[in-house]
């Protein structure tokens, strides 16, 4: 599926890029989706803030009625699904998004990295990244802004052997520090 190698020119000097060609999955953005919050850690905050609000709030009803009270355990069990499901229905909604441009092939040089497919193109320089992160899977890379809103995820299937994978990291570790 990856496409191999192939030299860039970036200034007067000739570099090998890495490539990688994937078809992008909801478990890459999923993956991508629980690194930034375990990085930014106000979205844990906030689901657990909920859950705990809502748990006291169907205990003090089951207290308050002596059992377990149907009109409060109803939306219980809704938030409870909800905000158990929310990164899910993220990344599916992700996934619908950006899964009808089919493969992406991905390069990336020490002047960024390059994303295309049959539709677009995008080209990132390294200073729009505040870090990267790396899970068993996939290479995560966050935006500077302070809610990180992009995230790029790079997953380890779309290279061509092991050596790529070990170069993709060095070349990361180089241009933006691990977070």
């Amino acid at each position: 599926m990856a496409e191999g190698h192939h030299a860039e020119v970036t200034g007067n000097s000739a570099e090998t890029a890495i490539q990688l060609a994937y078809l992008p999955q909801p478990a890459d953005t999923l993956a991508g989706l629980r690194v930034r919050e375990r990085v930014k850690r106000t979205g844990r905050v906030l689901r657990i803030t909920i859950l705990v609000v809502w748990t006291a709030y169907w205990l003090y009803t089951s207290v308050r009625y002596g059992g377990i009270n149907v009109y409060a355990t109803v939306p219980f069990l809704v938030v409870l699904l909800t905000v158990g499901g929310y990164p899910r229905i993220q990344a599916a909604h992700v996934q619908r998004i950006i899964g009808w441009q089919g493969e992406f092939r991905v390069a990336v040089s020490s002047a960024g990295i390059t994303c295309r497919t049959d539709h677009c193109t995008l080209e990132q320089k390294w200073s729009v990244f505040k870090g990267y992160r790396e899970t068993a899977d996939h290479f995560v890379l966050l935006s500077r802004d302070p809610n990180m809103l992009w995230v790029d995820v790079l997953p380890k299937r779309g290279a061509r052997d092991a050596g790529d994978i070990d170069r993709l990291r060095a070349v990361l570790a180089q241009h933006t520090p691990r977070v």
